[in-house]
């Protein structure tokens, strides 16, 4: 087993096809895919499974990363503490839901532990595709919430996964609007006082069941309904339409600006927003530093 051999099954796992690790790595498919052959005959496991939608990680593939993954940054801590060798960019993904405060923490992270060069991507995505970001190890975090509601269908998904939930705040739900929006000066709003205006909610794709809705009252009817991809255009149609979502009520004037607003909603429901990852696996030193970022994010 060799270092260079850590590294391959890092890439293959990261970007989840054989063709595009090799292109990153500069060497040819079949050299890599030999490479991670013969570990895989050395070790007497299967890292990788061939389907025909691409190859995915084993279970042992999955721990076997975990590992992987702890060599190669102390051998790149020996590397640039004794070599005095240039650091190798920094690897981090999270996937998640609309969040302003998963962003904060984001910026955060890059500027505090940002190198010179680094690959670090945030993916604000689809509920069942964070799940599976990070089941695939596309993504090492994914943020997302459960509810009463959608806690059963999403554990199991979780579960199924090897993945572990870990809590980071409950709130009650609000709703985001316009400053210029009527409701805007009450301290309460009612389910029957939003009637008129229009809901504003994330596609879920073909993944559109309830469960996986962003919001929380997803089996609610609307008289007025939008559905968007992205949360700036979200935003835009708060403002524009006098539109409303239900959220957290958690916001951030520094990237959402002070055109929208949290106004408690009357519902007996809570939010429990939280971090997933896969279970038994130590998160690398770039994903403890994002959730630590995170509580801080969220404590601000």
């Amino acid at each position: 087993m060799t270092l260079q051999q850590l590294k391959y099954v890092i890439e293959v796992a990261g970007r989840g096809s054989m063709n595009e690790a090799a292109k990153r790595l500069f060497i040819s498919q079949p050299s890599l895919s030999n490479a991670i052959k013969d570990l895989e005959e050395e070790l007497g496991i299967t890292i990788f499974e061939r389907t025909n939608k691409g190859i995915i990680l084993s279970k042992e593939g999955a721990e076997f990363l975990g590992y992987a993954r702890q060599v190669v940054e102390q051998a790149e801590l020996l590397e640039g503490r004794y070599l005095n060798a240039k650091p190798s960019p920094q690897h981090f993904s999270v996937s998640t839901q609309h969040y302003a405060f998963a962003v904060n923490a984001f910026v955060h992270l890059v500027q505090e532990y940002g190198q010179e060069e680094y690959e670090l991507a945030l993916r604000e995505t689809k509920t069942y595709e964070i799940i599976q970001d990070v089941k695939t190890f596309r993504s090492e975090i994914g943020i997302l919430y459960l509810n009463e509601f959608n806690a059963k269908v999403i554990n199991k998904l979780l579960k199924d996964a090897g993945l572990e939930f870990n809590s980071l705040f409950t709130a009650k739900p609000h709703i985001f609007i316009s400053i210029h929006n009527p409701l805007a000066k009450q301290s309460i709003v009612t389910i029957e006082e939003l009637q008129h205006y229009p809901y504003l909610s994330f596609e879920q794709g073909e993944y559109n069941s309830f469960h996986f809705s962003e919001e929380i009252l997803s089996t609610l009817s609307h008289k007025k309904s939008i559905r968007v991809n992205d949360r700036a255009t979200l935003f835009n149609l708060l403002i524009g339409l006098n539109g409303y979502t239900i959220s957290t009520g958690v916001l951030s004037a520094d990237l959402n600006g002070n055109e929208i607003i949290p106004v408690p909603l009357a519902c007996d429901e809570t939010i429990n927003v939280g971090w997933i990852h896969h279970k038994n696996i130590a998160l690398s030193k770039l994903a403890t530093a994002y959730v630590e970022a995170l509580h801080a994010a969220i404590s601000d």
